[in-house]
C-alpha cells in the first residue's frame, strides 16, 4: 500500500471515528436523562431547537459556528468537538496498533464506550448499567472472534480488580461506587487478569494523584467523593492497548 492510499485510509477511520465520537456526544447527553437514544432528532439542549445535518458535521460545524448555537446562540461547550476529536483519534490509534483486524474494530468499540462512561460518570458520579452490558457484550465478541487472551485469563480478570474493590468497599462504604466494581468485572473479561491489573494500577495511580491535587487546592475534602470511573476508563484503555508493552517494561525492572 503506497502513501497516498495509507493516507486516505487513516483520513477514512479519522472521520468515521469523529462521527462516532459525535455518537457518543449523545449518549452522554440522554441515557443520564432516560432520553431515548434511538428516536427522535438531534435538538440543542438550550432552546431544544431541531438540529439538520449542517449542524452536525463533526468537528467542522462547531467551527463554523463559532461554537455557538444557530437558533439560539447559545454558546455550545467545547467538550462536543473535543469528544468528535477524540473518536477520531481512537479509530486512527486503533487501527496503528492492530493493523486492518477484528481487534481494530474491538478496541475502537470498547474505547467509545469508555470514553461515553468516563464523560457520564464524570458529569453525575454514576456508571450506567446499559454502558457496563454493552462493554460486556464487546467483550464477549473479543472472546469468541479472537484468540489472543486465553478464556482461563479473562475468567480470573473479572475477580482480578472488581473483588479487591468490593472488599475495600465493605470495610469502607462508599469508597467505590457500584458502577466502579461492574465496570472492572466486564473489564477484566475484555483484559484478561494481566492486562486488567495493569489498567487498575494505572487507574489508582492517576485517580490518586488527582485526589491529592483535589485536597491540596482544597477543592474537595478528605471525605469527599469523586468520580474514579474516568481514571478506570483511561487505565483500561492503555491496558488494551499498551498492556503487553508496560507488562514487559516493569518485568525488565527486575531482570
Amino acid at each position: 500500500m503506497n502513501a497516498l492510499s495509507l493516507g486516505l485510509l487513516y483520513l477514512y477511520c479519522f472521520i468515521v471515528g469523529s462521527c462516532i465520537g459525535s455518537f457518543c456526544n449523545v449518549l452522554v447527553f440522554r441515557i443520564p436523562r432516560k432520553v431515548s437514544v434511538v428516536k427522535g432528532r438531534s435538538f440543542c439542549p438550550y432552546c431544544t431547537h431541531v438540529l439538520h445535518a449542517k449542524d452536525l458535521v463533526p468537528l467542522f460545524s462547531w467551527v463554523f459556528l463559532k461554537g455557538r448555537c444557530r437558533y439560539c446562540d447559545e454558546r455550545i461547550s467545547w467538550r462536543y468537538p473535543l469528544v468528535e476529536l477524540l473518536g477520531g483519534m481512537l479509530a486512527v490509534v486503533s487501527l496503528l496498533v492492530y493493523g486492518w483486524s477484528v481487534l481494530t474494530v474491538i478496541s475502537f468499540s470498547a474505547g467509545c464506550i469508555l470514553l461515553t462512561v468516563a464523560l457520564i460518570d464524570a458529569d453525575t458520579q454514576e456508571i450506567p448499567d446499559v454502558l457496563v452490558i454493552a462493554l460486556s457484550v464487546i467483550a464477549v465478541c473479543s472472546a469468541v472472534f479472537t484468540r489472543d487472551i486465553p478464556l482461563l485469563h479473562r475468567i480470573v480478570g473479572i475477580f482480578a480488580v472488581s473483588v479487591p474493590m468490593l472488599l475495600i468497599n465493605l470495610i469502607r462504604k462508599t469508597s467505590f461506587g457500584g458502577g466502579d466494581i461492574k465496570l472492572c468485572a466486564s473489564g477484566g473479561f475484555l483484559l484478561g487478569w494481566q492486562h486488567m491489573l495493569t489498567g487498575g494500577f494505572l487507574a489508582l495511580l492517576a485517580g490518586g494523584a488527582f485526589g491529592v491535587f483535589l485536597l491540596v487546592s482544597k477543592k474537595k475534602e478528605r471525605r469527599d467523593h469523586f468520580a474514579f470511573g474516568p481514571f478506570l476508563a483511561a487505565g483500561m484503555y492503555v491496558a488494551l492497548l499498551f498492556g503487553d508493552m508496560l507488562i514487559g517494561w516493569y518485568l525488565a525492572l527486575f531482570i
